[in-house]
């Protein structure tokens, strides 16, 4: 079975990607994986206020990763695996891909103002893409975040 990793949030470019992962999961009767980061929080010298600042950021994580999934749901008919990991994006996505050796394919989309000189781009797609382009498990589709519905469909 095909699984397609898609790394959520609350961007346009997600949700692209997430649609593209989906209907590749329909046609390839393959699964979704939805990974939400929770990115490092700033510092804050009082624990307390710490502490809250990381569970609104975990919680809203985890909000977008249900809302996400329910996408899934309605289009493919079957909940997709969800995962919410707090800490540095990069290490977070390749520690899941080195905990999950099911994945097929990473799913990324890239804003739709991101130039051919980098500028615009996500930190993973810029990982993904340089340096750590050749020590992904597996490949990387990257949707432009300014497909429309058709387009993605037509393409996926």
């Amino acid at each position: 079975m095909r699984v397609y990793l898609v790394i959520v949030d609350e961007t346009d470019e997600a949700r692209v990607a997430l649609r593209f992962a989906t209907r590749r999961a329909i046609k390839t009767q393959g699964q979704v994986h939805i990974l939400a980061l929770v990115p490092p929080q700033p510092f804050s010298a009082f624990g307390g206020i710490q502490a809250t600042i990381e569970e609104e950021a975990r919680a809203r994580a985890e909000t977008i990763a249900a809302a996400a999934a329910g996408s899934v749901l309605s289009q493919a008919g079957h909940m997709p695996v969800i995962a919410v990991v707090a800490g540095d994006p990069v290490r977070a996505v390749r520690e899941y891909l080195s905990q999950h050796s099911e994945v097929a394919a990473l799913v990324l989309g890239a804003p739709s103002g991101a130039g051919a000189s980098g500028t615009g781009q996500g930190p993973l797609i810029g990982h993904f893409t340089g340096a750590g382009l050749g020590a992904l498990p597996c490949p990387l589709f990257i949707v432009p975040g300014g497909m429309d519905e058709a387009e993605i469909d037509r393409l996926s």
